[in-house]
């Protein structure tokens, strides 16, 4: 844990540094050139409303977090369940293929009107959103991950008389992890975007919806706040995906 945090460090402090260094800028340029609260608010005005105004917020930051990772963990499971049913049915791989490049040529907040007309207000059209958002980088992750095995490998494995389940099993789902992994931190922080972007849609509680709130009473360091916290939701979830991809790709290598 300790080498862990020194690495982090090491590798941290320099975007930290640039991060510090534009938030000094934004402060002393709100401040000289005196910029109205409601139409840019200066950092220190943003983080003590988030600090005094949080117990407010945690009901709708407990939301987000539970619907994003419900849609996260669905959208992940849909989209490695496809590629590898593509994967392997090389012939509906080649008739679905096309239709998934389609799919994501469609914008999210155009479809999000018609989920509600067909299913309502409940959290069925929100876990669609996000399942929608996430399956896509999964699925061409892990089939680019598939396909990225050495064919050296692969010809010794048939020669060796494996069926095409064992190549799999033993070859090409190993060789792939590192791509889908890949694949997981793009899809952990796009589940946080399309649970905020569901929540706009009538939800009753969430960032969204406290974002929305802020907007229409001219809130603006709420909205910054609220911006702050999906910000920093998504970079907690890529960490914890890279923690669990430096785990367990090291626990397999240290296996071999």
């Amino acid at each position: 844990m300790v080498k862990l945090l020194g690495t982090l460090w090491r590798k941290g402090w320099r975007p930290a540094l640039v991060l510090l260094l534009l938030l000094t800028i934004w402060q002393v340029t709100v401040k000289v050139a005196d910029v109205p609260t409601w139409l840019l608010p200066a950092p220190s005005v943003i983080v003590l409303e988030g600090w005094s105004n949080f117990g407010n917020f945690t009901h709708h930051l407990q939301s987000t977090i539970g619907l994003a990772l419900t849609g996260f963990v669905i959208g992940c499971s849909v989209g490695l369940l496809v590629a590898i049913l593509l994967h392997l049915l090389p012939g509906v791989r080649e008739a679905v293929y096309p239709l998934l490049i389609l799919s994501q040529n469609v914008p999210i907040i155009v479809l999000a009107p018609l989920l509600v007309i067909w299913f309502g207000f409940g959290v069925l059209p929100k876990i669609i959103i996000i399942t929608l958002v996430c399956f896509f980088p999964i699925t061409i992750a892990a089939l680019g991950g598939f396909k990225n095995t050495p064919p050296e490998m692969k010809h010794y494995m048939l020669m060796a008389g494996a069926n095409k389940l064992q190549l799999f099993s033993k070859l090409e789902w190993p060789n792939s992890l590192p791509a889908l992994f890949s694949g997981l931190k793009i899809a952990a922080t796009y589940s946080v975007m399309g649970a905020v972007i569901s929540e706009w849609l009538g939800a009753k509680q969430g960032i969204g919806v406290y974002m929305t709130l802020a907007s229409s009473s001219f809130r603006t360091d709420r909205v910054f706040v609220a911006i702050f916290i999906v910000m920093i939701l998504s970079l907690l979830f890529f960490g914890v995906i890279t923690l669990f991809e430096k785990l367990l790709i090291k626990g397999r290598r240290k296996g071999d």
